[in-house]
């Protein structure tokens, strides 16, 4: 530029069979020229008669010329972002290290719609073909070492071992997952409170190729919202009152691992925004901060709300909702998985034991078939968690070596319910027959009942708020419910 000469970018820009209309140049210094180059580009492109182009210096965060790990993160940012962008992506091979030219390769020729040139010494572009299907002999590679899938499995088998999978449906959410662990997308992890997300998260980390890099977890209905930006990306010292040194956020903390963010339906608009553009384009900004910072990170989120009510009501971003819901786990509640409550109940019944042999003169304890059945018919709203306390307490109150259902019947916490949780609405011409309606609803919560203190109608009548037993044995006449022998 300063001698007004050609060289590789100019070249390839006024010279070339390409017309662009848009040329990105990636630099880490003389900042203080950036703007004089961008014009000579367009000047060279004006003097060939080209067609006027966009032409953009952006900063490369890297950290030396020759650091693999900082390049490979900015070729795969740029590479990715301008070949989505673009209906052909042309990269030019002779600017740079040899690091760069063999990264902007190999990332490159994982894009369809990726070409390369490079120039002679004379400034002459040529266009580089080159005679390698990297997918092709990935798949070859791939065919001769076939051994090395009986190794993965056990890695598999060992991440997902603190899952109880008895029940086909947690078989098949298992099998779900251990393919998505094996992926690079986001995902995400639905379920009623409870119900094991974060334990399914900590599987699909440790079952990923980012299993010796870090897991960042963050409850994100737990943070204060003045805090949620700086926890998350981070801050720079003064940037508010107690800043007092610079914070790395998660999302660095995270780098090259995986962030676990539960309830992330709980996070504001504004955070959502940058929530996307972290998941976008690999860029975050601290608080205090004007350079942005490339991160590469897996993000993993759960929440046990409906994301897609959320994005119809406007409370949830829709763009974010989708880039999120890419790999979708959603967990079954407790009593969706009965067959897996004998071994998740000797598993939780081991965890309450080893802790309590700490304590004096404390006896250990387990549960009955008895016990086990009465567990099996009661709904768990609180699933696993709600189970959890439910023998911890039954534990802590007994003396008895075995829990049986009455001790689990005398722990079991009592939710009054006054009102049918569904939302009613009706159109001007519908027609219902409120009878049948209120039929059915007595017959559900009655059987439900029954089921739930197994069968003995004294205790059913209580949990139904009637007179007496004999008032409950009327309605079940007239309902036509009969008693399981």
């Amino acid at each position: 530029m300063e001698l007004d000469q050609h060289a590789a970018i100019s070249a390839i820009a006024a010279k070339s069979d390409f017309q662009f209309d848009k040329i990105v140049i990636l630099s880490n210094h003389r900042e203080e020229v950036w703007g004089r180059f961008e014009q000579f580009i367009k000047k060279k492109l004006a003097h060939a008669r080209r067609q006027e182009a966009d032409v953009v210096v952006k900063r490369a965060h890297i950290d030396s010329p020759i650091d693999y790990h900082s390049i490979a993160k900015e070729t795969e940012k740029w590479i990715g972002k301008l070949s989505e962008e673009a209906e052909t992506l042309l990269v030019n091979l002779t600017s740079g290290t040899p690091a760069m030219t063999t990264l902007s390769v190999l990332i490159g020729k994982g894009k369809p719609n990726v070409r390369f040139m490079q120039v002679t010494p004379k400034n002459e572009p040529l266009n580089v073909d080159i005679p390698l299907d990297f997918s092709l002999e990935y798949t070859k590679s791939a065919a001769r070492h076939i051994a090395s899938k009986a190794t993965s499995a056990p890695k598999l088998d060992a991440a997902f071992s603190a899952i109880t999978c008895v029940s086909d449906n947690m078989q098949a959410v298992v099998s779900r997952a251990k393919r998505l662990a094996a992926s690079e997308v986001p995902a995400l992890i639905l379920g009623e409170t409870g119900t094991g997300k974060e334990e399914m998260a900590k599987a699909i980390h440790k079952a990923s190729f980012r299993a010796s890099k870090p897991l960042k977890t963050v409850n994100c209905g737990a943070l204060a919202p003045t805090l949620v930006e700086s926890i998350l990306f981070g801050h720079r010292k003064g940037a508010f009152t107690g800043a007092n040194q610079d914070y790395p956020g998660l999302f660095e903390q995270a780098d090259g691992g995986t962030l676990f963010l539960d309830e992330i339906g709980e996070l504001s608009p504004d955070i959502q925004v940058k929530l996307l553009r972290a998941l976008q384009q690999g860029e975050i900004t601290p608080l205090g901060d004007t350079e942005t910072k490339t991160v590469d990170v897996r993000v993993v989120a759960a929440t046990h709300k409906n994301l897609q009510q959320m994005v119809a009501d406007g409370t949830f971003r829709e763009d974010l909702f989708y880039r999120l819901a890419v790999g979708i786990i959603t967990l079954p509640s407790l009593k969706q998985r009965i067959a897996d409550l004998p071994l998740i109940v000797q598993q939780l019944t081991q965890q309450i034991n080893n802790a309590g042999v700490k304590q004096p003169g404390y006896i250990s304890k387990k549960i009955s078939e008895e016990g086990i059945n009465f567990i099996s018919k009661q709904p768990w709203p609180g699933n696993i968690r709600e189970l959890w306390s439910t023998l911890n307490r039954a534990f802590l109150w007994s003396d008895k070596a075995e829990i049986g259902a009455a001790e689990l019947a005398d722990v079991m916490l009592s939710v009054a319910k006054t009102s049918v949780d569904e939302h009613v609405t009706l159109a001007y011409h519908d027609k219902v027959d409120l009878y049948q309606i209120t039929d059915n609803i007595q017959k559900k919560y009655i059987e439900a009942a029954l089921k739930a203190s197994g069968n003995v109608k004294k205790h059913a009548t209580q949990m139904l708020g009637l007179k007496d037993h004999q008032t409950l044995t009327n309605w079940m006449n007239r309902l036509g419910i009969e008693i399981e022998k």
